[in-house]
């Protein structure tokens, strides 16, 4: 009989709803390094047009966030569903041949 769960504490969320939300246009680096999984989301700022240059933008850090490999497996998991839905209502496709995932 697997006694594991019999001494995990219940554990219950608590909104936070102070919290500010952070909009990101573009994951950059990301690395494992065996115990945690390190991410860097950006955002993209396009510089004032002066024409006939081309447009020119920036990239910045807007958050970095380190998961352990529990959470970084739940985030993995998380994201496949919500990848499966994105397939099932169209809004993006797999190219089979290169495994890569399209926005539609």
């Amino acid at each position: 009989m697997d006694m594991s769960n019999q001494h995990a504490p219940d554990i219950r969320k608590v909104d936070r709803p102070e919290l500010d939300e952070t909009f990101v246009d573009s994951v950059g680096m990301f690395f494992f390094d065996g115990s945690t999984l390190r991410l860097e989301f950006s955002v993209t700022r396009f510089d004032e047009p002066k024409p006939p240059a081309k447009p020119s933008a920036r990239r910045y850090p807007v958050a970095r966030l380190v998961l352990d490999q529990k959470a970084a497996v739940d985030l993995l998991n998380q994201m496949e569903q919500v990848k499966a839905i994105l397939q099932r209502t169209g809004h993006i496709t797999k190219d089979a041949a290169k495994q890569v995932v399209h926005v539609n």
